[in-house]
């Protein structure tokens, strides 16, 4: 069926988009609960599952988007179409950040930096291509809600599989928790402005500091972790009420356009 708006037969991806998000999400998981049996068989490190099975993906994402040229429309944009107004929806960020980075560092050497800077970067491209680029650009086709709440739900639940590395189900359902609310503020994030650069950075430098920091303090985190959840949940509250605020105004006709970071 032809689509009137574009004169164009539509994709399968826009006439099953559900369908589309549920094949992505199982490949993913097949894929990391493959690598994770492998390690577990060889006895390799922690963060050999996600190597074996981050490394291919970046590699499909990478030709994929190449490819379909759809590197613009999955949110890889110049951070000067992101409004100077729309800045400070940004800030909380940093205040998420430096909060994890309070617990204090390991000993640190540079061939651990490199190897987690590598690793951290290559998660965060993933991860975010993924959730806040092709699962919720394809939802955003049925309702920014769906988009934003599904992407959310997905990314939370395949934190589960730190629970197969011998975390503790406290520890693996607080980290679900503080999953699912970082993964509605960066999809928020992404109704907002549409660009997933900030995100990918950010998630980036949020998983760098966690991999480097002192696991010897990890008992004395809880007051950390749960004002955390405290800011990440009003976070989540001042987003939405952004968004349904720009919506109603840019509805309005006489509405005019903000100026972009140059």
């Amino acid at each position: 069926m032809t689509s009137p708006q574009t004169g164009r037969n539509p994709s399968f991806s826009e006439r099953k988009p559900v369908l589309i998000v549920i094949i992505i999400e199982l490949l993913l998981l097949l894929a990391v609960f493959a690598a994770g049996a492998v390690a577990t068989v060889k006895q390799l490190d922690y963060t050999s599952p996600v190597l074996m099975s981050f490394t291919p993906m970046a590699v499909v994402l990478i030709i994929y988007l190449t490819v379909r040229r759809k590197w613009g429309e999955t949110g890889f944009r110049s951070l000067r179409t992101i409004p100077v107004l729309h800045v400070k929806y940004y800030i909380p960020l940093l205040l998420v950040l430096g909060t994890i980075a309070l617990k204090g560092f390991t000993e640190l050497t540079l061939t651990k930096v490199i190897f987690f800077v590598f690793f951290t970067l290559l998660v965060a491209f993933v991860e975010e291509t993924v959730y806040r680029g092709l699962i919720f650009k394809t939802l955003l086709r049925r309702s920014a809600m769906a988009a934003v709440v599904t992407s959310s739900i997905l990314f939370s639940v395949t934190h589960m599989l730190n629970a197969l590395s011998g975390q503790s189900v406290a520890d693996t359902m607080l980290q679900l928790v503080y999953a699912l609310l970082l993964g509605a503020v960066l999809a928020l994030l992404m109704l907002k402005n549409g660009n997933i650069i900030p995100l990918i950075l950010f998630h980036f430098i949020h998983n760098l500091i966690q991999f480097l920091s002192d696991d010897l303090q990890d008992a004395n985190t809880l007051p950390y972790d749960l004002f955390l959840l405290v800011v990440l949940v009003f976070y989540c509250i001042w987003l939405t009420f952004s968004v349904r605020t720009t919506k109603r105004s840019s509805s309005d006709p006489g509405t005019t356009g903000h100026k972009v970071i140059h």
